[in-house]
């Protein structure tokens, strides 16, 4: 039996960890970075013999540890599971230990931490909404974030050219209005925040951080669930969704891209890994520095979401999910926030510069 022969790709050499890469594009930015010939450490809460509360047995982190090592094979690029929660900081201590003992490395930290969609009550003014699902919602989307950043960037500082990457839900300009309910918009809002306040700590270690939202996303949930459709027969819809089917078949193709596309796994479209671009597309990108950080590579163009349990949103009229009653519940007919495009905090800026300010 021949030997298999691989070719190096752009992140051969490079470990990252995608935190919250279960399902969704949290998995599809795992299985590109596979793909690029990265070492993908992959964590979530759902195994093959436990489900977490987001209630989906569909997708395991095993599965995605298996998928992101079958797309890297041509590069070397393999896929590491290590089932964590995120919110219990003993155990992120110990997923980086061992990372740090395996590898001795870290370069990319992907934040794609979230599940607070089932504890969301929408429609609910701040009073009335179940006190402890609302701090469940910022511990699963603000609290876990900054448990993994605490304990991973130690390990990521050591070298220059390391990358932080937040996931969020709508872009800054878009978020600047109330995202109700109260506790959602705090959970959204933050990771803008972590982006900046990381972004301006990481430059004297040759590191840097950054922010992003997806636009459409045809993750699992989002076919199965929400639309009840699959990978196949996904138009059909937005046949059956007025606000998706206003948007014509150039609407279709911006937002859905018309049918093509790498799949995630479980049949979910990839939209991911900062590592795929078309034409007319962009990512918002909040932070200070260039998304090419030092050596990593990592291009600074392409959709990029994701789910940490997950991120599953319909964006109609625009990007970054605005859709209001939570994702998956598309936007009426109407105008939306702007096109994506590259954030000029992308570029080194001096302090104290009022062109930056929110």
């Amino acid at each position: 039996m021949a030997a298999t022969t691989t070719t190096p790709g752009p992140l051969t050499g490079k470990v990252a960890l995608v935190a919250g890469a279960t399902r969704g594009a949290g998995r599809a930015m795992a299985v590109e970075l596979g793909r690029g010939g990265a070492t993908v450490y992959v964590t979530g809460r759902t195994t093959r013999g436990h489900i977490s509360e987001v209630g989906r047995s569909s997708e395991t982190i095993e599965e995605t540890a298996e998928l992101v090592t079958a797309a890297g094979a041509p590069a070397g690029g393999t896929g590491v599971a290590v089932p964590t929660d995120h919110l219990d900081p003993a155990a992120v201590r110990a997923l980086t230990g061992r990372i740090d003992r395996e590898q001795g490395r870290l370069d990319l930290l992907v934040n794609d931490l979230w599940g607070g969609d089932v504890h969301v009550e929408w429609g609910k003014k701040m009073w009335e909404h179940d006190l402890e699902k609302g701090l469940r919602v910022l511990r699963l989307g603000v609290e876990s974030h900054i448990i993994t950043s605490s304990c991973a960037l130690p390990l990521l500082i050591r070298r220059p050219g390391g990358l932080v990457v937040e996931v969020t839900d709508g872009t800054e300009e878009f978020n600047r209005r109330y995202r109700e309910p109260f506790y959602y918009d705090l959970a959204k809002s933050a990771p803008i925040r972590m982006a900046k306040g990381l972004a301006e700590e990481l430059p004297e270690y040759g590191c840097t951080a950054v922010c992003v939202t997806p636009g459409w996303l045809r993750s699992e949930a989002m076919l199965d669930t929400h639309f009840k459709v699959t990978e196949e027969n996904w138009r059909a819809g937005c046949a059956a969704e007025p606000a998706l089917r206003d948007l014509g078949d150039a609407g279709v193709r911006r937002a859905g891209g018309g049918g093509a596309g790498r799949r995630s796994g479980g049949g979910a479209l990839q939209r991911a890994g900062a590592l795929q671009r078309r034409p007319g597309e962009g990512v918002r990108l909040h932070g200070r520095g260039r998304l090419r950080a030092g050596r990593l590579a990592l291009h600074h163009r392409g959709r990029t979401g994701g789910e940490a349990g997950g991120h599953d949103r319909v964006p109609v009229g625009g990007t970054g999910g605005e859709a209001p009653g939570g994702y998956g519940r598309p936007r009426p007919p109407g105008p939306g926030p702007p096109a994506p495009r590259l954030s000029p905090r992308l570029r080194p800026r001096p302090p104290h510069d009022s062109r930056y300010s929110p």
